[in-house]
């Protein structure tokens, strides 16, 4: 959930020499449903799908990517719908552009969600969090507003991003450096003093 615009891979990771994500695949009860929900909630668009497959499903896309909906052969034997709207459970994130536009068309199409705040540093994540229909969690969120952060050294040049100046590992080390390489105070010079003689007495 981070900010992913205009990030470009320039260099390759040691992983496998992917380009981006395709589709995700969705078993469901019943295929009618399912491509109601992800047709008319979240506006796939229904494609044209391989006729040599020898099984029932459908293909939509949108939003750069595709989801592949895949009706059961035993739906009776899938297991018991999730009821409880759990966050933390596996799931597929979208961004939004507003926030109350989502909220206020869940709630017209009778759609039941849990929300949650994110805040790091001060940036703040809205998040509801919602089933289709046979369970699956769908995520929509405002995580563009999370910049991109690598953990590791080759990271920025992986994702194209520039190069951040490393930050100090504690305040207190920086500190003291900043007063070693501070100039030392000048001191004050002596102001001169001038003495004058005592004349001396008559002897007599």
């Amino acid at each position: 959930m981070v900010n992913t615009k205009g990030v470009e891979p320039v260099h390759r990771a040691a992983g496998l020499p992917l380009t981006a994500l395709n589709h995700i695949s969705v078993v469901c009860r019943c295929l009618e449903s399912s491509l109601r929900f992800y047709r008319d909630v979240l506006g796939f668009v229904p494609i044209r799908r391989p006729g040599s497959f020898d099984f029932d499903g459908a293909w939509l896309f949108n939003y750069g990517i595709g989801v592949h909906l895949l009706q059961a052969e035993d739906p009776a034997s899938m297991p018991p719908k999730k009821t409880e709207i759990n966050p933390k459970d596996n799931h597929i994130s979208f961004q939004c552009e507003s926030m109350e536009a989502v909220q206020r068309r869940l709630k017209e199409l009778g759609i039941r969600y849990v929300q949650r705040r994110v805040e790091e540093g001060g940036i703040y994540v809205d998040q509801v969090f919602f089933h289709d229909p046979d369970g699956f969690m769908v995520e929509v969120c405002t995580c563009d507003n999370l910049p991109i952060v690598p953990l590791v050294p080759e990271g920025h040049a992986i994702l194209g991003l520039p190069q951040q100046p490393a930050a100090p590992a504690c305040k207190r080390p920086a500190a003291a450096l900043r007063q070693l390489q501070a100039p030392a105070p000048q001191q004050p010079l002596p102001v001169p003093v001038a003495v004058v003689p005592t004349p001396a007495k008559a002897s007599g």
